[in-house]
């Protein structure tokens, strides 16, 4: 008898964007004539940069001569790009990268999910809340969760980020194994300073604990007093793993291009007590497991560090930046207490009521999407995300319709 994997049993219902789905559908249904404007979304609406579609362009001509085919390529990804990734991307800002560290790869999401493949079952996992779902899911599928109660797992130890920490979470009080942090934060869009993140490489080190950073969003940081890599931080290498991304960097969400940095000095620990370096076991797992990312996707990654693809690339997050900084003003001027909408593309805010009446209010009165924090976890109950993925022209009427509704 073939059987199941049972911890997919375990998982909560992914309800929030389906539920969203039924509802805008609902109220399209009803009003056929009416326009709808998405800001609940993650995705980017900009094309790709023009620097990434000629170097696109000219790798698939590659493709077709036989003299520059590219067949099966290194599943850590071509040279030419982790170099470009290690030297743009970390020794430029003074972070101690090598480019044989950049393990290159299809999605953050993917990489996130995947690398706790690496680490036992019975480690105590920490994660924020509210989160990206893809943190706590995968470790539900891998056993480590615990029971459900109350929305929440018994196993998992859950780092509230909370208005009065600043939405950014507090070293815990007992001793965890693996802790999942995100900065620029998806979904409340807060960051975290030098000295907070030194903080956790701090209790990493004391706790023999591993950091997975997301910094999927660090390219919208524009205050140069925050960190754009956990690397910045002294003693971080032998601690932490890093996850980047050049979906909202660059517009390759649907492209797909990411890459995780996994340090040579970075270890756990097995179940005598002796050290091994990480690179190794999660460089095995790729070889494994993965074929790699196209050569034609990797030559339009590598163009975002060409001297046009870095103008090409501060245009579109300037672009966006200048969305997420017109729904903070207009928001805020309503009354609302805000995060985010400064060095990130999405704006968390307080609705003073209920998220899903608030999501209600703003699709029936606005036509306007957002997505309900309660969604990502229990601390994002009574807020709701506004993302600046969309256009300018789309954004200024879904505030003046908000505005009209909330009066």
């Amino acid at each position: 008898m073939i059987k199941i994997n049972e911890n997919y049993l375990d998982l909560k219902s992914s309800y929030l964007f389906s539920e969203i789905s039924k509802r805008v559908a609902a109220f399209q249904d009803r009003n056929p004539g009416n326009k709808i404007i998405k800001l609940g979304i993650g995705d980017v609406t900009l094309p790709l940069p023009g620097a990434c579609i000629e170097a696109l362009h000219k790798a698939v001509d590659e493709m077709a001569d036989a003299g520059t085919f590219k067949g099966y390529g290194p599943e850590q990804g071509y040279e030419f790009l982790r170099e470009a990734v290690a030297q743009n991307d970390y020794r430029s800002h003074g972070a101690n990268v090598s480019g044989d560290e950049i393990f290159i790869s299809d999605g953050a999401k993917c990489d996130t999910a995947n690398i706790q493949e690496l680490f036992s079952g019975d480690i105590k996992v920490a994660i924020p809340d509210p989160v990206y779902p893809v943190y706590l899911d995968t470790n539900v599928m891998a056993g480590r969760a615990g029971s459900l109660s109350d929305g929440r797992y018994g196993n998992i130890v859950y780092l509230e980020s909370t208005a009065e920490n600043g939405f950014v979470p507090d070293i815990p009080k007992e001793k965890v194994d693996l802790i999942y942090l995100c900065f620029p934060n998806n979904p409340t869009g807060a960051t975290i300073t030098k000295d907070r993140l030194a903080q956790w490489v701090g209790y990493a080190h004391e706790n023999k604990a591993l950091i997975l950073f997301d910094a999927a969003y660090e390219i919208f940081i524009r205050d140069n007093e925050l960190p754009r890599s956990i690397y910045e931080i002294e003693g971080a290498r032998e601690v932490a793993i890093e996850f980047r991304s050049f979906s909202k960097t660059a517009g390759f969400t649907g492209t797909r291009c990411a890459f995780t940095v996994v340090p040579k000095t970075c270890c756990a620990y097995d179940n005598a007590g002796n050290k091994h370096p990480l690179h190794s076991l999660w460089n095995r797992r790729q070889t494994t497991k993965f074929n790699g990312v196209s050569y034609p996707v990797q030559r339009a990654a590598e163009a975002v560090y060409s001297a046009s693809g870095k103008k090409q690339v501060a245009d579109l997050i300037d672009y966006y930046l200048n969305n997420a900084a017109h729904v903070l003003s207009k928001m805020i001027g309503l009354g609302y207490e805000c995060t985010g909408g400064r060095n990130s593309p999405y704006i968390w805010v307080n609705t003073k009521t209920d998220s899903w009446k608030f999501f209600d209010l703003l699709l029936s009165e606005a036509g306007v999407v957002c997505t309900p924090g309660e969604g990502f976890g229990k601390c994002g109950a009574g807020y709701v995300r506004i993302s600046a993925f969309n256009n300018f022209e789309n954004v200024c009427e879904a505030m003046e319709r908000i505005g009209k509704a909330l009066a």
